[in-house]
């Protein structure tokens, strides 16, 4: 949501709100025991809506930035 709201700022677009819903999946093998455990993060989906008085395309501009300059959406 930071992302947003600065991209938005710098392209001087209107965000009124933002909502998001990040569901994440996750692995986890070996054992505890064994000393042997791996956790791993194996996928990530986000969902994003944006209040914005703006024209969809300048609203979904933003959106495009804020993903590919998200660190935790890059890793």
């Amino acid at each position: 949501m930071t992302q947003v709201s600065r991209y938005g700022h710098m392209l001087k677009v209107t965000i009124e709100g933002v909502r998001t819903k990040v569901r994440g999946r996750y692995r986890v093998d070996g054992s505890v025991l064994a000393d042997t455990i791996d956790a791993q993060m194996v996928g990530a989906e986000v969902e994003v809506d944006i209040d914005s008085p703006d024209a969809p395309e300048r609203v979904a501009r933003v959106l495009r930035n804020a993903e590919r300059g998200c660190f935790v959406m890059q890793a």
